[in-house]
């Protein structure tokens, strides 16, 4: 479902400015053939000479990289390099707006096509093109690449680290999820409204009148094979494991339903401590907070990475 053929990175940076103290590099890269994905990297204009340790942000449905910068410059001034990059149409790879449009009729087309897969697997392929790119650059220490992820993003994140190796540390904030306990346990709405206009657009071509799990299930396998089933959270976090896991949920979120979130944390657990490694896997529960990241577990999220790398 991930895995393309390699064609050649061809980088270029396109621009570096000083910032309050902190470098910021505009790059490019080819993921695929006829995919360019535009990134921003950030790090202190004082940094020593050589590799330094990175910490990858992933944004969110409507988000971009821009919107990350903010993050970047603090993980900067922390002696980590900070990375984004525009998701599939998103940022600089839009048409329209934010690019939540784009993003959905692309989605729809997959269900029309079964080509691409734009609801999630596409970016998690630019995520690892990304990590290639990082390996090629002098100051970057690939031995110490981690990873922050929101909803979308934290989604992405845990695939991506549960099939490459190269992502040390991991923190999959709002989207750590099992999406079939929330079909099983009609519990699927805030998570379709993401996506609303891409699954009503299948519905229509099925002239299907109501919108259910079952229809919902089917929509799945076809733009996003196997989330629901052998790539749903309770059997991905595991295969991260031992390396070191942090996810942070809000224990009113209904896009990330608590129960199916349990059944992730849960088949976590039990395979870090099979693997004698339970110190390296964390949940921190959101007391009483919806879909979003407080401060506070952002700021928490940023020492813990920066621990986990400094170890390494």
């Amino acid at each position: 479902m991930i895995d393309r053929a390699r064609v050649p990175l061809n980088p270029i940076e396109r621009s570096a400015v000083i910032d309050d103290g902190v470098l910021e590099v505009k790059f490019e890269f080819d993921s695929e053939a006829d995919e360019r994905v535009p990134g921003l990297l950030v790090k202190s204009a004082t940094s020593p000479p050589g590799p330094l340790p990175v910490v990858i942000v992933l944004h969110g449905t409507g988000g971009n990289k821009e919107a990350m910068k903010g993050l970047l410059q603090v993980l900067a001034r922390r002696g980590v390099l900070g990375v984004a990059f525009d998701a599939r149409y998103a940022g600089e790879r839009a048409k329209h707006g934010k690019g939540s449009e784009d993003y959905r009729a692309a989605i729809l087309e997959t269900w029309k096509s079964g080509e691409r897969f734009p609801f999630y697997y596409d970016t998690v392929w630019d995520l690892q093109r990304l990590l290639d790119y990082l390996e090629t650059r002098s100051d970057v220490d690939p031995k110490r690449i981690g990873g922050i992820g929101f909803s979308k993003g934290g989604t992405e994140l845990y695939l991506a680290a549960a099939v490459d190796q190269r992502i040390v540390a991991s923190v999959p904030c709002i989207g750590v999820q099992s999406f079939d306990w929330a079909l099983k346990n009609n519990a699927w709405q805030s998570r379709v409204g993401t996506i609303q206009s891409a699954v009503d657009g299948a519905a229509r071509e099925l002239q299907q009148g109501t919108v259910d799990a079952a229809f919902v299930r089917r929509f799945y396998q076809r733009v996003v094979p196997g989330i629901e089933s052998d790539f749903d959270g309770p059997q991905m976090l595991p295969l991260i494991a031992p390396r070191p896991l942090l996810v942070i949920n809000g224990d009113r979120d209904d896009r990330t339903p608590g129960p199916g979130v349990k059944l992730c944390v849960d088949a976590a657990r039990e395979a870090y401590g099979q693997q004698e490694a339970s110190q390296n896997f964390e949940f921190r529960s959101q007391p009483n907070v919806g879909h979003a990241v407080t401060p506070e577990s952002q700021q928490y999220a940023v020492d813990w990475l920066i621990r986990q790398l400094r170890s390494k």
